[in-house]
């Protein structure tokens, strides 16, 4: 299957199922394929605590749970089965080029380093942040390699780790979006390591004019950058996503702390207990003469929940929530049981955890449309490509690479995998 049929027939199951994927159960209580699927529901919300974990953590085993309730969870399935692509031994990097790297990015460098093919001239780092990798590619490649990174902080460090490692490795300070920093790309190889949202699209968009050989892009943080609604880079592209929904994609995540989660487990707890609070205090109307009423049963209206400072949630539950009754202008009872709304919060996250689990079921799919998007653009653009995994997910779900070099005059469109 070609780029652009895979593309097509990702967009089709996705479309067809946007009533499962689409709904975000932190702000629907009971989607709306909890109706069209009801065995479906009924057996995610019976789930034990065990089995919540088990399968949050396994997406295999999460999608083999699921395929006898939902058969389009096995269509997904081959329409993402993206290969490895062909990776080459690289000299060893010693540990000045290695130093002040973390252990999981310097091998996500490596392992991206291994799986792109060699570049036949310069390179240019785009959004560098230290130039951890284009350190690591110049003495790869033996070619000179500049890195573009706005914060002139980072830059500094980048500059002094160049100097240590010895390396040919120019420090480029802008911004990528300025007009002047496209005139880094032309003549060279274009390589962005997870660089966000609309930073690595940037390059897609101008790739028709901007002369660069070659890119390599591993793309990260979809909904970065949108400015309220995704702009597809081809032209068969017809989901209509909002930066809420692009968050989807980078839902899943194999390398945070214990510790880390269990503080976003209370966090969300916390939020979903305010807005339990919240939906019931409205609902009661003026809470000064009217008694408020338990919400278990009663279904929760959509809304917008917006970030909260992480010094309200370094507080207790009572003074987070009223800091958040502050902000949204909510008059609240003079007399609340706040450890009664704290465990109806415990009591939403777990309902939330089980129907996440339907709707995560999407969230690969949705990165790849992303990914072969941006690859069908480059294309469209006159460029050859190829995508494919760089790295296990074990290391980082971001794991794609598209790989495009410009065609030669005259060639025909490729669209190989």
């Amino acid at each position: 299957m070609n780029l652009r049929a895979r593309f097509l027939e990702l967009q089709a199951l996705l479309a067809e199922h946007e009533s499962v994927w689409r709904p975000a159960p932190f702000h629907v209580r009971r989607p709306a394929w909890c109706e069209r699927w009801p065995a479906l529901a009924s057996a995610v919300l019976g789930l034990d605590e065990a089995s919540v974990e088990r399968l949050g953590a396994d997406p295999e085993a999460c999608a083999a749970w699921l395929r006898p309730q939902l058969p389009v969870v096995a269509h997904l399935a081959a329409s993402c089965a993206l290969p490895e692509l062909p990776a080459r031994a690289l000299p060893a990097g010693g540990t000045r080029l290695a130093d002040g790297i973390p252990g999981r990015k310097l091998a996500q460098i490596e392992a991206f380093a291994a799986h792109a093919p060699p570049a036949r001239g310069p390179l240019l780092e785009w959004c560098a942040g230290k130039g951890h990798l284009g350190r690591r590619l110049a003495q790869i490649e033996c070619q000179p390699v500049a890195s573009l990174e706005i914060d002139p902080v980072l830059c500094a460090e980048a500059e002094r780790l160049a100097r240590r490692a010895r390396v040919a490795q120019e420090i480029v300070c802008g911004d990528a979006f300025a007009p002047e920093a496209r005139t880094h790309v032309r003549g060279r190889t274009v390589c962005a390591l997870h660089a966000c949202g609309e930073l690595h699209r940037h390059l897609v968009r101008n790739a028709a004019r901007d002369g660069a050989h070659a890119y390599r892009i591993a793309p990260c943080c979809y909904h970065l950058g949108t400015d309220g609604a995704y702009r597809p880079l081809s032209r068969d592209a017809r989901l209509a996503l909002d930066a809420a929904t692009l968050r989807l994609a980078v839902t899943e995540t194999v390398t945070a702390p214990r510790h880390d989660r269990n503080r976003l487990a209370r966090d969300q707890a916390w939020k979903l207990g305010f807005v339990a609070l919240r939906d019931a205090v409205e609902r009661a109307g003026d809470a000064a003469r009217r008694e408020m009423e338990d919400d278990a049963d009663a279904p929760q209206r959509p809304h917008n929940f917006r970030p909260v400072p992480s010094a309200w949630l370094a507080q207790d539950f009572e003074g987070f929530c009223r800091r958040l009754a502050t902000r949204e202008q909510l008059r609240l009872p003079v007399a609340v049981d706040w450890g009664h709304w704290e465990k109806a919060g415990e009591h939403r996250r777990g309902e939330v955890r089980r129907l996440e689990l339907v709707r995560h079921a999407f969230r690969r799919a949705l990165e790849h449309w992303l990914v072969l998007d941006l690859a069908l653009g480059l294309e469209e653009r006159g460029f050859d490509v190829t995508v494919g995994r760089f790295c296990a997910r074990a290391l980082t779900p971001r794991n794609l690479l598209v790989l495009a070099e410009r065609r030669a005059a005259g060639s025909p469109t490729s669209g190989t995998h």
